[in-house]
């Protein structure tokens, strides 16, 4: 039997595993499982043959207009897994349940999806592979490379046998997105391009590795080599693989465009108001709020437009006991901090000025000079080796315990009811390592664990607070995946304050991120010329802009400037749920000159144009047509416009600038 989800065919029979293939493309078994007792069934370094995957059979299938189910069993081992495949968007969401219906089994990996493409031992020669690093101030850095870089040929129909080698990519620990994206894809010669992510706050990996019949590329959570992962299965339990998605188009932008519909389709938060938020961080007061040097920031911040007054890091702090670093934890208001009316008090002047308040929270980690540290139970927190897991004087919650979850409970309940709050910025500032050995067969089985029930608390507290906004910060977009952005409403893009090298961050962001969850940091300063300033507002502009900076210190000319760039956020942020990113200069190198994002909408898309260069220059843009207006700055004219054999060519003037133009473009 066989059912076509998208572009994408399901097959099944009593000879063999299900099957997955992209349309014309070949169908390999698309679920590998590997156990302490058993890994591959064919020696090899890539997840891949594995022993039980081989002797899966179906013994039950659902067949819908949109999902198939399909149920496979091991005879030796008893494992039986459950496989979903679900249209989302336009493209395929993927997932499986292990369960073990005989004796217990240690599973070690299970690919989330395998998939072939290709039909010949040289198809890895056909294929680009795309992929994105990631680290705290220089994120979102897209690479196009050919394949063969990572696996050379080797003429393997001499040999009569499948390669051993693989090209993979990683996630190490707690940060997701810390090194690399959970986001890649293949491109062909034709430009057909496969693309994929992996939704796994707790370790992910892609193997991608050469057979006699072609490519195999295969999509896994958490494993054994990579994460120190293995889970015991017995009785009712069960092991629930990360879920990926997989989007197919003529070209890199239509494939990504169908990962960013399925982002719209599993976000589950409500929520379109899209508010303005202010935070006092960034180039600002770095940590040390108090009452005194709040206010003129409220002031200003209102006075600007903002929507939401978010008081960051510092606020539980005693400012005479040093860094604040290693005291988090227990969450209660430094009263020195704040005058007479304590925090409540200045919160209350947030609410008089029109906007909604909001605090920083690094909700899973206890400094070790915190009274939480000794407060709440050992077990509450990760294990090693019979010890705390300490990591820059910090010890690590476990969500698992009941103790930690009221704790952070009573906290954010505390926050909402008794002081207003209805704007939360999470943060998570250290990567643990492994995991936790406490309640797991492996620390990476702990860590998958604790991540699983951190977004179970996460819904809990939608589910009480529904009007509470929660922003994914992680430490500068370290943990900016699915797992998390698919329960919240807003990620921080960036901890970079430079503002010349925010630009490549803030236009690639949309490739991994939805442009509507996209928080791309302005901060305006005095010293700022007014082309600089319109600069870091463009980066806000081009997504959710979040302001920060000493706005009230700022010329009449920069304070225009930033009440221009908000009006105009208000009249388009309406249309970024429903835009879809494509990058007319490709998705942009970390140092180049040029950067362009746009956002198309309908009829119209939106131009994000960023000149790092110091000289006059011109910026050609191919694929552009329609009629073009420069909305941001608007009364600036130093850049013009003229159209180009295949598009528009930008002049600009001396030094760094940018702007924001509409496209009402031109349909055959």
């Amino acid at each position: 039997m066989t059912a076509r989800l998208g572009d994408v065919i399901v097959g099944w029979n009593n000879d063999g595993p299900a099957t997955v293939s992209v349309i014309d493309g070949r169908a390999v078994p698309f679920v590998e499982i590997f156990t302490a007792a058993e890994q591959r069934a064919r020696t090899s370094q890539a997840y891949v043959r594995s022993a039980v995957g081989s002797r899966l059979r179906p013994i039950d299938s659902e067949v819908g207009a949109d999902a198939v189910t399909i149920v496979q069993r091991d005879v030796r081992t008893g494992l039986e897994v459950t496989s979903s495949f679900t249209l989302s968007g336009t493209a395929l969401r993927v997932q499986h349940i292990v369960r073990a219906t005989t004796d217990p089994v240690v599973v070690t990996a299970v690919s989330s999806l395998t998939l072939g493409l290709g039909e010949n031992a040289d198809a890895g020669s056909a294929y680009d592979l795309l992929t994105a690093r990631s680290e705290w101030l220089a994120e979102n850095r897209w690479h196009r490379r050919p394949l063969t870089d990572e696996l050379p040929p080797l003429s393997l129909p001499i040999h009569a046998q499948d390669g051993r080698g693989h090209a993979s990519l990683t996630s190490h620990g707690a940060w997701p997105t810390g090194e690399h994206l959970p986001v890649g894809a293949l491109v062909d010669g034709s430009g057909d391009t496969v693309a994929w992510q992996i939704e796994s706050g707790a370790g992910w990996h892609v193997d991608i590795s050469q057979g006699l019949d072609g490519l195999t590329v295969s999509l896994l959570g958490p494993t054994d080599l990579e994460h120190q992962f293995a889970h015991t299965l017995s009785g009712d339990d069960v092991f629930v693989t990360a879920p990926v998605a997989l989007a197919v188009g003529a070209d890199i932008e239509t494939a990504f465009a169908g990962l960013t519909t399925h982002r719209r389709a599993t976000r589950r938060p409500d929520g379109s108001a899209l508010p303005i938020v202010y935070n006092d961080f960034m180039n600002t007061l770095m940590g040390q709020p108090s009452s005194a040097a709040l206010r003129p920031l409220i002031s200003a911040a209102a006075d600007a437009g903002a929507e939401v007054f978010c008081i960051d890091a510092g606020w539980f702090a005693d400012p005479e006991i040093g860094d604040w670093w290693d005291t988090v934890g227990e969450w209660r208001e430094a009263t020195r901090r704040f005058d007479d009316r304590g925090l409540r008090g200045i919160i209350d002047e947030i609410h008089v000025a029109g906007m909604r308040s909001g605090l920083w929270l690094e909700p899973e980690v206890v400094g070790v000079r915190s009274a939480a540290a000794s407060a709440l139970p050992e077990d509450a927190f990760f294990r090693r080796f019979g010890t705390r897991v300490r990591e820059h004087d910090r010890y690590h919650l476990d969500f698992r315990h009941p103790a930690a979850r009221a704790h952070l409970d009573e906290t954010v309940d505390r926050l909402v009811n008794d002081y207003g709050v209805s704007f939360l910025k999470l943060d998570y500032n250290i990567n643990p390592g492994a995991g936790t050995e406490g309640l797991a067969t492996a620390a990476g089985d702990g860590l998958l664990g604790h991540v699983r029930a951190f977004g179970e608390w996460l819904d809990g507290v939608q589910a009480r607070h529904p009007g509470l906004l929660i922003e994914n910060c992680a430490s500068g977009a370290m943990r900016a995946d699915y797992a998390f952005l698919s329960r919240t409403h807003l990620q921080s893009t960036s901890d970079q304050q430079d503002f010349r090298f925010y630009p490549p961050i803030a236009a690639s962001a949309p490739a991994s991120i939805l442009p509507e969850q996209c928080g791309n940091w302005a901060y305006p300063a005095v010293g700022m010329t007014d082309a600089e300033t319109a600069f870091t507002l463009v980066t806000g502009l081009s997504g959710r802009l979040y302001l920060s900076g000493f706005l009230g210190e700022l010329r009449d000319a920069q304070r225009e400037l930033v009440s221009e760039a908000v009006a105009l956020h208000k009249q388009l942020r309406g249309s970024l749920a429903d835009s879809q990113p494509f990058w007319p200069l490709g998705l942009p190198g970390w140092e180049d000159d040029a950067v362009c994002l746009g956002l198309r909408g309908g009829a119209e898309a939106l131009l994000f144009v960023w000149d790092r260069a110091d000289d006059v220059r011109s910026i050609e843009l191919p694929g552009i047509t329609g009629d073009v207006v420069q909305l941001f700055p608007e009364g600036d004219t130093s850049w013009t416009l003229d159209h180009a054999s295949d598009g528009i060519r930008i002049d600009t003037s001396a030094g760094v600038g940018a702007r924001v133009f509409r496209v009402r473009e031109e349909r055959a």
